[in-house]
């Protein structure tokens, strides 16, 4: 998770960015957060990108992005780290 608040520049207060080992689970991913903020949040996403492909896909919960990436897009694109600011908390598998 990063903590955007208090930086001008972000786009919203927090990136909540996770990994999938493929599209198939990317797409899962997608789901279960769609249900568990639903269900539990009252909460709708007002936007889903990327679910075509599914290497990236951005959900927009306004305050809040939720990225599910592929290892190979997060790796690349490194965006925990676009804006140095920002508190980096890792939340660990519950596996």
């Amino acid at each position: 998770v990063a903590d955007l608040t208090g930086i001008d520049t972000a786009p919203c207060e927090y990136f909540v960015i996770c990994t999938a080992g493929s599209p198939q689970q990317a797409d899962a991913v997608t789901d279960a957060v769609e249900e568990f903020t639903g269900r539990d949040c009252n909460e709708k996403p007002t936007a889903i990108a990327g679910r075509q492909n599914a290497f990236w896909i951005a959900m927009d919960y306004g305050n809040v992005m939720v990225h599910i990436l592929l290892p190979d897009m997060r790796e690349f694109y490194d965006i925990e780290h676009l804006w140095d600011d920002a508190k980096l908390t890792e939340v660990p598998d519950i596996d």
